[in-house]
């Protein structure tokens, strides 16, 4: 496990406090995987009996297998491989990404993704707003703009890689799309791990969350993924009823307290990425928890009491998880 240098400025106390935190975390990390870490030569224990398959920053060597990078050992069945660490996003295909939207051209928008390559999000490979699957014509392309403009921040899914390197998205499904009222964070992509759901809806706090595989994080205010039939239902209805409308145009702000809590949350990821925390929504919201139990306001969450706090706190977390 390799643990961040806090670059925070520690009293005497905190400093004590933080580095015997780490200790017994880098302890609880190397007693459940003594190969968890390795730098480069280091040797990565193998059952030389059982056959086994070298993957990326590994090479043979007089019979052993050594590291040819510094990072975290994984093992998917026979494979063994290095993943390195602060390295940049190496994308799949299927993979949720977090992108902003840097350029609108002819039937395609150009997504910052966090990658050597910006992404590619065709007019075709998108859900349209009225919902209605069907070939898209030249009025289409003319009020791409109504779609999406510079700077719009968006969620996708990695189609497949284009022949020049860059990455094709689509976003056919009502959960992909613009993402307003909330906050865009970046973190390392090596601190999110790939998980069957990266999608989450923070009940709570009435809080969306979503952890992309690029490192871009969305905290944002909950909204409903609704049916196309059900949307143009209401279309109906509002037309029939204006009271509807007007109500509608009443909660276009969001309220306060949503606010705070996507503050709150964002403020959380913040401390996590500088210390080098994994991004799960477990870790996630027990820090956000032990913020309010703590009474600590939201710009003090990002002072150096709270990051030795929340070190301890993971300490503890991690050493009830192995009494289990």
């Amino acid at each position: 496990m390799v643990m961040r240098k806090l670059e925070l400025p520690l009293s005497k106390t905190q400093k004590v406090r933080y580095e015997r935190a780490i200790d017994r975390l880098q302890s609880l990390s190397s007693t459940a995987n003594s190969d968890a870490s390795v730098i480069v030569t280091d040797t990565i224990p193998v059952n030389h009996d059982d056959a086994f398959l070298k993957g990326h920053g590994t090479s043979e060597v007089d019979g052993e297998l050594l590291a040819t990078v510094c990072g975290v050992v994984e093992r998917v069945d026979k494979l063994v491989y290095v993943r390195t660490l602060r390295a940049r996003y190496k994308p799949e295909v299927g993979d949720i990404v977090v992108g902003r939207v840097i350029e609108v051209a002819q039937k395609r928008w150009r997504v910052e993704l966090n990658f050597t390559q910006d992404g590619v999000l065709m007019l075709s490979s998108m859900n349209m707003p009225d919902g209605i699957q069907r070939r898209r014509t030249s009025v289409d392309e003319l009020n791409m703009r109504n779609i999406f403009v510079e700077n719009d921040v968006v969620c996708a899914e990695v189609r497949n890689f284009q022949y020049d390197g860059s990455l094709q998205l689509h976003a056919r499904s009502q959960k992909y799309g613009k993402l307003e009222k909330g906050q865009l964070l970046k973190v390392d992509p090596y601190l999110v791990k790939r998980s069957k759901q990266h999608f989450h809806y923070i009940e709570s706090l009435g809080i969306d969350l979503i952890i992309g595989y690029n490192g871009f994080i969305w905290v944002g205010e909950h909204v409903e993924v609704r049916d196309p039939m059900m949307i143009d239902d209401q279309k109906d209805d509002e037309m029939i009823s204006p009271s509807t409308k007007n109500t509608g145009k009443e909660q276009i702000h969001t309220p306060l307290e949503t606010r705070q809590n996507i503050c709150r949350i964002g403020n959380a990821i913040r401390v996590l990425s500088n210390l080098g925390f994994t991004m799960t929504l477990e870790v996630i919201t027990e820090t956000v928890n032990l913020s309010n139990s703590k009474n600590i306001d939201i710009h003090d969450m990002l002072g150096s009491e709270f990051h030795v706090v929340v070190a301890e706190n993971e300490t503890k977390r991690r050493r009830e998880k192995r009494k289990k």
